[in-house]
């Protein structure tokens, strides 16, 4: 059973890294990076002068031959981009993140400059500065693209008052009051519509591309974007308790729930950049030591000492700890965009080690409204008679099974003649007179009570709800109705079958006979019926316990919220789910389409793999210029950018996850 957790909302901007000076070895990412255009000249400033003091140099110019004036020169070269460097090292140092990057900067340029290589003190600090602002502004952009994914809410709304529509802020409307949105406009609350009709873009909230059409009386949710005329909305809700507003909390609040390999990297950095260091100052004192050893090895301190600074550039864990929240940040943008709501990168991860699917029927896999799925008539009733009879009675009654017949019989273009006289009889169905016939419609047991002799396959019949006719009291044939499937539910278990979750199961309190027909027609091997909630959370904690398994329960109703709870990934439906469900869930389906279960599933493995691809890449490149690096093979310049180039790819490679498509 997993841990759950209470989270403050959290700010866009932040959830990709949140990695402030907490010992984690890096920075966030606006340190040292303030003043927009204003302070891109300084690091041009150190540019020019390093360009002209190696051509200096290298060409002998006079002026620049004393040996003094090339520390000078490179010394002034160096604080344009050494001095924010430094400032931000002491501030690390005094919220005790003494081995951030920023020392380590520091400590390569001025041992550099200890051992006269000035031109490589000044290109590492330049580099760096360069390269760490072209990071920070890659991550800003990934990061407001995300947002700008998710923020959809508009900033106006126009509210009916005084007999016209004045322009005010959502938060300001009240429940009750009548809003006009212009076509092409985004609804900013919840409401029921007005209007006779119309159709929306709902593509914002559920990642779908078809319109949605809503009657009249329907309800309209903020983020929907009103199609081709203007519609009329009256408020149900208030700004803040909007579908809209719910998703965003969520995806907000997502970002501070860190996935293991988010929490590995953290305490990963807090030992690797020291133990780095040590290792770097092992550079240096190691071959010191042999060489009082071994009188034949031949000791230079200013080689190994630069040995050893090329170690202290690389020892930065930078693209590790920048690239890897980012990654699963970018993994819940792109599943929301997709109309999938991950509540934190720790189910993002869970979800890709779900091997058993356990589906609730009812409003989950069906769309919880009933649908005439046979007709059956007695010898020499013809079907049309049948049903003219069946509409005439449950015409007159409000029940959800006489609307579903009356639909079907309506659909087939029979008559309804007017019944003379009405009765409801309640729990068993309705008695009419038409055109003189006396006409019962109801369930087998009303049959039995007024003497109606029924086939014995009609009474047998466990599978499906029976609405049976009798004219006179003479059987004249019935209708079968079940729960209607949704239209994707039986592609929701062929993707996941090819996915590789083989153990699909259905849970559901119907009859089992029903249970096990839906199952059967869906594919789904293991049907459980008759089930109580508790009964399902019985049936999820059994399956939970066996080792190697990960159970995600997907769910709708208000009985399905502690099975969520227990489940290892609780998976609820958002758009008609209940507030407990979606409360009890780790990810939300704002569509209500089974499917998107397999959609969830390759959004976490897509995620898991490119964070991956960050952690071996980048541990793997720092590796090999590393050990080039104690073997003298590489300089501070290929140091430098191996640290700033391993970022910066491991950055793009974790916000790529948004052009993907599920």
């Amino acid at each position: 059973m997993k841990h759950r957790e209470k989270t403050t909302a959290a700010a866009c901007a932040d959830a990709h890294g949140g990695c402030g000076h907490d010992g984690c070895g890096c920075h966030c990412h606006g340190h040292g990076h303030e003043g927009g255009k204003a302070r891109l000249w300084w690091p041009l400033v150190s540019f020019v002068m390093l360009v002209v003091g190696v051509v200096a140099s290298a060409a002998g110019w006079a002026w620049f031959a004393a040996p003094w004036v090339p520390a000078v020169w490179y010394a002034a070269a160096f604080l344009p981009v050494g001095l924010p460097v430094a400032h931000e090292a002491r501030e690390a140092a005094r919220q005790k993140d003494v081995f951030s990057e920023f020392t380590l900067m520091v400590l390569a340029a001025v041992g550099a400059f200890c051992i006269g290589e000035y031109a490589e003190a000044v290109a590492v600090m330049l580099f760096y500065t360069v390269g760490e602002a072209l990071q920070h502004r890659a991550v800003d952009s990934a990061t407001r693209n995300i947002g700008r994914l998710l923020d959809v809410r508009p900033e106006r709304a126009a509210v009916l008052r005084g007999g016209r529509y004045v322009e005010v802020k959502p938060v300001e409307v009240k429940p009750g009051e009548v809003i006009e949105v212009k076509p092409g406009g985004r609804v900013p609350l919840d409401g029921a519509l007005t209007d006779d009709g119309a159709a929306f873009d709902t593509s914002a909230l559920t990642g779908e591309s078809l319109p949605r059409n809503v009657v009249k009386g329907g309800e309209v949710l903020a983020g929907m974007i009103a199609s081709g005329q203007t519609v009329h909305v009256r408020v149900s809700r208030p700004y803040e308790q909007s579908a809209l507003a719910r998703i965003l909390t969520l995806v907000r609040d997502a970002s501070s729930r860190k996935a293991p390999a988010e929490l590995f990297i953290r305490r990963f950095a807090r030992v690797y950049t020291p133990a780095v260091i040590v290792a770097a100052a092992l550079v240096v004192v190691v071959p010191a030591l042999v060489s009082l050893l071994v009188p034949s090895f031949r000791y230079v301190f200013d080689e190994w000492l630069y040995r050893g600074l090329v170690f202290l550039v690389l020892s930065c864990p930078c693209a590790l700890v920048i690239s890897i929240p980012l990654g699963y940040f970018g993994g819940i943008g792109a599943a929301s965009r997709a109309g999938i709501l991950f509540k934190g990168g720790n189910y993002l991860d869970a979800i890709t080690r779900v091997n058993v699917v356990a589906f609730d029927k009812t409003g989950t896999l069906t769309t919880g409204r009933f649908g005439v799925t046979a007709v059956h008539t007695a010898q020499g009733v013809e079907p049309v008679a049948l049903l003219s009879c069946l509409y005439a009675a449950e015409s007159c009654s409000t029940h959800p099974i006489a609307r579903a017949v009356v639909c079907y019989a309506a659909g087939r273009q029979a008559a309804c003649p007017k019944p003379e006289r009405v009765k409801e009889l309640a729990g068993h169905g309705m008695e009419v007179v038409v055109g003189g016939h006396m006409v019962l419609v109801g369930n087998v047991r009303l049959m039995a009570e007024r003497g109606v002799e029924v086939p014995a396959e009609v009474e047998g019949e466990a599978a499906a709800t029976v609405v049976a006719c009798a004219v006179d009291g003479r059987y004249q044939g019935c209708v079968l109705l079940a729960d209607t499937l949704k239209p994707d539910a039986a592609q929701a278990v062929r993707e996941l079958d090819s996915l590789g979750v083989g153990d699909v199961r259905l849970l559901s309190g119907d009859k089992q006979a029903v249970v096990q027909k839906v199952a059967s027609g869906l594919g789904i091997g293991k049907a459980h019926g008759d089930l109580l909630p508790e009964d399902k959370a019985r049936l999820v904690e059994e399956l939970s316990a066996r080792p190697g398994t990960c159970v995600a329960f997907v769910g709708d109703g208000m009985n399905d919220a502690p099975v969520l709870a227990l489940s290892n990934v609780g998976i609820a439906m958002g758009g008609l789910g209940s507030d407990a469900a979606i409360e009890s869930a780790d990810v939300v389906l704002q569509t209500d389409q089974p499917s998107k279960v397999a959609t969830a599933i390759r959004v976490g493995r897509a995620t898991r793999s490119i964070v991956w691809q960050n952690i071996v890449g980048a541990i793997g490149v720092k590796a090999v210029v590393l050990v080039a690096g104690a073997l003298g093979v590489a300089s501070l310049w290929a140091a430098v950018f191996a640290d700033v180039g391993v970022a910066m790819l491991a950055v793009l490679n974790s916000v790529r996850i948004l052009g993907k498509r599920f």
